[in-house]
Formats: C-alpha cells, sequence, structure tokens
C-alpha cells in the first residue's frame, strides 16, 4: 500500500513536470490575466463598492447625536415691569441665571428621503461597473501583446530548426565538396565559399537563439511560468473566424456601463427635488429646562415630525438635465467611433490573412524548383561545370524560401489571432 502511494505521488509529479514542459497560448491568455497587477485592483474596486452601499444603508437606521454645553451669559432675558411701582411690594420676577448647562440627546429617523439613499446606491454600483468594465478593457488587451510574444517564439522556434537542418545540409555538403578536392575536381575557394556559409549559418542561430530566449524572458514575466528554453509551445491551429459583431469586446460593455452610470445621475437628481421626513426626539437635561422661569436643573423631551426641502435644487435642474443628456450623447458618439474603427480593423484584418493565405500556394512550388536547381548545381559541381560560390548561391535561394513558407505560416496564424482579438473570439 505504502509503495503504490509512492508510485501515485511519483506519477503526479511527473504528469505536473510534463505540463510545465508543453504551453499553449490559451494557458498564457489566462496566466496572464491571472499574473497582471490590475487584477487585484479588479478586487479591491469591488470591495469599496460592497463598504459604501453597507454606508448608505446606515442612513435607514435612527441617528443618534450626543451634545453639551456650557455657557456664560452677559446678560439675560428679564421682564422688564416694576413690581414696586404697582404697590406689589416685597414680590420678586424670577429671571435666568447667567451660567447656563445643558445635555441633550437627539434621535431622528428618516420616514421618507424622497429616494435619495436608493438612488445614490444605484450610483455607487453604476460607478463600480464602469471602473470594473474599465479594468476589463485595459487586462483584455494584454492578449494582444501575449499574441506579439507567443508568435515571436514560434517563429524564432521555427527558425532555428530550419538553420538546424541547413547546417546538416551544409556539413555534408563540404564533406562531399571537400573529397572533390581532394579528387581535383573542385577547388580550395569552393570549400571555402561552403565553410563561409556555414560560419553564417552559426551566426544566425545565435540571433534566433537570442531572440527566442528574450520572448521567453517577456512571456515568464507576463505570465508567472517557469519557462526553459526546452518548453514546447504549442503551434495553434490555423481556424479562421467568421466576421460578426463586436458585441463581445468589453469596451462595448465599457460603453454601457457609462450610459448606465449617467442615468443613474438623473434618477439621484430626481429624488434632490422632493422633501424628506423624519421622525425626531430629543431628550434633555439642563439649567434652565423647558420651562424659562425654573431657573434649576431639570430633564425635558421633544418630540415630532420634521419636513426638509431644498427649493434651490429646482434653479439648476434644467442645466444639469442637458449635463447628463451631453454626457450620455458623448459616450454614444464614443461607442460610434470604435464601432467604426472596428469595422476598418477588421476588413484589414481579414485582407492580410488573404495575402499571407495567398502567399502561402506559391511557397510550395517555389520550394520544389529551388530545390531542383539546388540539385542541379551538386551535380554540376561533382563534374567540375559551376563553382563552390554557384552552389551555395542554389542551396541559400532553396533556404530563403523555405524560411519565407516558415514566415508566411506564423505571420498568418499571427494574423488570424489578431483577427480573434479584434471580435473577442478566443
Amino acid at each position: 500500500m505504502k509503495r503504490l502511494f509512492i508510485i501515485s505521488i511519483l506519477v503526479t509529479m511527473s504528469a505536473f513536470c510534463v505540463a510545465q514542459t508543453r504551453i499553449t497560448i490559451e494557458d498564457c491568455y489566462s496566466k496572464a490575466r491571472e499574473n497582471y497587477p490590475l487584477i487585484r485592483k479588479l478586487g479591491l474596486v469591488e470591495k469599496t463598492k460592497d463598504y459604501n452601499v453597507k454606508n448608505l444603508n446606515k442612513g435607514y437606521l435612527p441617528q443618534l447625536m450626543f451634545s453639551s454645553k456650557v455657557t456664560y451669559q452677559s446678560d439675560v432675558t428679564k421682564i422688564p415691569i416694576d413690581l414696586e411701582a404697582i404697590g406689589l411690594q416685597g414680590v420678586e420676577i424670577p429671571h435666568l441665571s447667567q451660567d447656563q448647562y445643558g445635555i441633550t440627546l437627539d434621535l431622528n429617523q428618516t420616514i421618507w428621503d424622497g429616494g435619495s439613499i436608493k438612488s445614490a446606491k444605484n450610483a455607487v454600483k453604476s460607478s463600480y461597473e464602469v471602473e470594473r468594465n474599465n479594468i476589463e478593457v485595459n487586462l483584455y488587451s494584454v492578449n494582444e501583446r501575449i499574441n506579439q510574444i507567443y508568435f515571436g517564439i514560434l517563429l524564432a522556434d521555427a527558425q532555428i530548426e530550419q538553420n538546424r537542418l541547413l547546417k546538416i545540409f551544409l556539413t555534408n555538403s563540404y564533406e562531399q565538396v571537400e573529397s572533390y578536392v581532394k579528387n581535383g575536381i573542385a577547388n580550395q575557394s569552393d570549400l571555402d565559399a561552403i565553410k563561409v556559409d556555414i560560419i553564417k549559418a552559426e551566426q544566425n542561430e545565435t540571433d534566433f537563439i537570442t531572440v527566442k530566449k528574450s520572448y521567453i524572458s517577456i512571456l515568464s514575466k507576463f505570465t508567472g511560468f517557469d519557462i526553459d528554453f526546452n518548453t514546447e509551445f504549442v503551434k495553434p491551429a490555423f481556424d479562421r473566424p467568421n466576421a460578426g459583431n463586436v458585441d463581445r469586446r468589453p469596451e462595448i460593455s465599457l460603453f454601457d456601463a457609462q450610459v448606465m452610470k449617467y442615468r443613474s445621475d438623473y434618477s439621484r437628481l430626481n429624488s434632490g427635488l422632493y422633501p424628506h421626513f423624519s421622525l425626531f426626539v430629543t431628550g434633555g437635561y439642563g439649567k434652565p429646562g423647558l420651562d424659562m422661569f425654573e431657573n434649576k436643573f431639570s430633564p425635558y423631551y421633544i418630540a415630532g415630525i420634521k419636513l426638509n426641502w431644498n427649493i434651490g435644487n429646482f434653479y439648476s435642474l434644467k442645466s444639469q438635465r442637458k449635463l447628463i443628456r451631453n454626457n450620455i450623447d458623448m459616450v454614444e458618439n464614443q461607442r460610434e467611433m470604435f464601432l467604426f474603427n472596428t469595422d476598418i480593423d477588421i476588413a484589414q484584418k481579414e485582407f492580410i490573412i488573404d495575402k499571407y493565405i495567398n502567399q502561402m500556394k506559391y511557397d510550395d512550388e517555389i520550394i520544389r524548383l529551388k530545390t531542383s536547381i539546388r540539385k542541379a548545381s551538386e551535380a554540376k559541381i561533382a563534374n567540375g561545370t559551376i563553382s563552390g560560390t554557384d552552389l551555395m548561391q542554389a542551396i541559400n535561394d532553396e533556404h530563403v524560401a523555405i524560411q519565407s513558407k516558415i514566415t508566411h505560416e506564423i505571420q498568418l496564424l499571427l494574423s488570424i489571432y489578431d483577427f480573434k482579438y479584434v471580435l473577442n473570439d478566443f
């Protein structure tokens, strides 16, 4: 049982290691999103929205306020009657003392606020949607950069492999021509011409490897993957999407959220036009109390219903509504511009795809002809009718034709995935 458990762990670890050495472009999309620092802001924005909504909900709870005061007045209210003048001797009208004290506890309970709290919560939620969708737009743009990096690696891989095959072919040619030199069929200069191209191939290999390492380093930072030079990058299928609408683009959701935000501003503006009703109770203890003629400490309370109505909101109502309408029109104009530019982009992407498809129709035939010329050149140098330089020209022409096909394939894949990016059709 213990042995079986150890074997299962080793199998799992082996499977994990294999998974880490094989990467698809879809893996890169998802990991780049998870690893991008902006994704953390998405969670922070949602928490901020929740906190703000909770705080607004507390507006429905009774509001308590405690206050106290101690004052000294230079004068107090007195009744201006001379009692002795009217024959009332020894009678004194009480008056307030100049030092006064008070402690109060006020309780207010909203009955109806004209929808102010509800509209404020809707404004918070709509603002959150705008910010969330804006972050989604920025996160989505990372996919375009992943396309450039990933297909750059695929191109470097293909170039390294083709260059490896060229070096093998050149080495074989060198050995063959070397035998011709020994037999007096070819000259040392013919051998030197091949040697030059072997050195060039080694030089190109260094360039291709450097480019691939650079792309791998960038992709590793984007995705957080532990990628090495031997990682297999899966070549996607030539799956051309059908042109359609761009409703799935995050920019469209952003425009919708912006419009909803301004419409919530309408509701918030309207809620400010209504009166607000609330119940209140004030309990206090002080000197004097409610009876101004009792100059002593006493408890008291006041209860009632209160109406607040800010009539001044009507003054700017018309201009505020026009401003909101203007803001909505600006968003709709941005939407139209985005759709217009995206339609042009779609047409351009389709044209580029068609261009590479048409180019690839001729690649195989060009390679076939260049290969035939190269083989004929090999026969001619064996007969001593051409030089090593002529043979290398034929070999290089064949190599360039193969490299062109490789480049066209990767460029076609990149253009397809750029097209998918425009449509958000991954």
